[in-house]
């Protein structure tokens, strides 16, 4: 096992019980467009108009961050802005299909979130813009990482991780720990208005008007914040990283389009 590298986020708050981190572009081996701990798993095929990573560097990246979660496996996802949680247990330590027959690109599970009651499991999850959002219960007997783009966050992606964590633990919200990564900042994330209108009125707050017209300027951390006050989740916790912001310690779509993927994970000790 090998610590964090010094650079990556470690959330604040969690349990003894609980282990998490979020991973910056710190300590990796590929380079170019891609340099630094690009971790999007070498089983999903190059985004389209996007060149693939050298599979040697991803492939070491990901023996770098697996060495630092104490132990504990990740298991990745084939991430498609939905709202579907997967429920991990030892069985998807290997490779192989999600239950369900729910595979997806390289035989890995097709959702945006997962949680786990299990040891030596890390629900993990990929990003370089979108909010990645670790929880825990406040016993640590149950946690849970979810991908909230967007689209994932006005459907109720971290709505259905809560319930799906509390169903699988017995808890409630009220005592579910929620933190926050690095995801792209309220200054730079412009979105039209079919972004402003999928959040209905009530989020009209998290939207400024951008310099350019018909242009807003929102909020990802304060939308996320507010839909899990009202899911019951009392415990919030970060969210101040801006990733379009420091391009020499996070990857960003919005910045660069082509880019390496960070990775946040969440395991019971």
């Amino acid at each position: 096992m090998l610590k964090p590298d010094p650079d990556w986020l470690v959330p604040e708050g969690l349990p003894a019980n609980v282990g998490g981190l979020m991973a910056t572009r710190a300590g990796g081996y590929s380079t170019g467009s891609f340099a630094g701990l690009n971790l999007r798993p070498v089983e999903l095929p190059p985004m389209p108009g996007q060149d693939a990573d050298d599979a040697t560097a991803l492939l070491r990246n990901r023996e770098r961050f697996t060495a630092s979660l104490e132990g504990a496996m990740p298991v990745w996802l084939n991430q498609v802005h939905g709202t579907q949680v997967q429920l991990l247990d030892g069985s998807m330590l290997d490779a192989g299909a999600a239950p369900g027959g729910a595979d997806g690109a390289g035989g890995l599970p097709v959702a945006d979130a997962s949680i786990t009651t299990q040891h030596g499991v890390a629900c993990t999850v990929l990003v370089a813009d979108c909010l990645p959002v670790l929880f825990a219960t406040t016993d640590g007997a149950g946690v849970g990482a979810a991908h909230a783009g967007w689209r994932g966050l006005a459907h109720g992606v971290l709505e259905a991780t809560v319930a799906r964590l509390c169903e699988a633990t017995g808890q409630v919200p009220a005592q579910v720990h929620a933190w926050l990564g690095a995801c792209i900042g309220p200054t730079q994330f412009e979105v039209g208005e079919d972004v402003r209108a999928a959040f209905g009125p009530a989020c009209e707050a998290f939207f400024k008007l951008g310099p350019v017209p018909g242009k807003w300027m929102a909020d990802l951390p304060g939308l996320a914040r507010w839909r899990l006050q009202q899911a019951g989740v009392r415990l919030i916790s970060g969210g101040q990283w801006c990733t379009v912001s420091a391009p020499e310690r996070f990857f960003s779509y919005r910045r660069d389009r082509q880019t390496g993927r960070h990775a946040a994970a969440i395991w019971r000790r």
